[in-house]
């Protein structure tokens, strides 16, 4: 396990989540495929806690209207047990029609990793679902998460 400075964040944020007894695998783990859903919960609760909210029409929803290009995780330490967790989150990289962030899933305090990545978004344009520019509303918003 890597151990964090847990009690200030250099950068990004810390979100937490939680894992249930049915996220776990048969050997009592946290299930490989959960660890990108728990990353995922924790990008919507931020987003979602700063106005930015996807109830389902492509046109309101602006700049929540996007595509997962790429995703990377390592997996450095195995989760086995249920609880409070947290993820970090972070901005590696915010271009004009992409967005890269990078993420580790740790403890809830933040002081030990059990899995890293990163991921790359593309918005879209909700007729032709080609890559369009994010809004200044999002760059703006998205400064506290980029890692300097």
């Amino acid at each position: 396990m890597t151990t964090e400075a847990p009690s200030v964040l250099r950068y990004g944020s810390l979100v937490p989540v939680e894992v249930h007894f049915d996220d776990l695998d048969a050997l009592g783990l946290l299930h490989n495929a959960r660890y990108p859903l728990m990353v995922e919960r924790a990008w919507t609760a931020f987003w979602n806690e700063r106005g930015f909210v996807f109830e389902g029409d492509w046109h309101a929803a602006g700049d929540m209207c996007n595509a997962v290009k790429e995703l990377h995780i390592s997996y450095q330490a195995p989760v086995n047990r249920t609880g409070d967790y947290a993820v970090h989150l972070w901005i590696e990289r915010l271009g004009r029609t992409g967005l890269t962030y990078g993420f580790r899933f740790c403890s809830a305090d933040g002081a030990l990793t059990y899995a890293r990545g990163t991921r790359v978004l593309v918005r879209l344009h909700p007729d032709t679902l080609r890559p369009e520019p994010w809004s200044e509303r999002l760059r703006s918003s998205a400064q506290e998460l980029v890692k300097p």
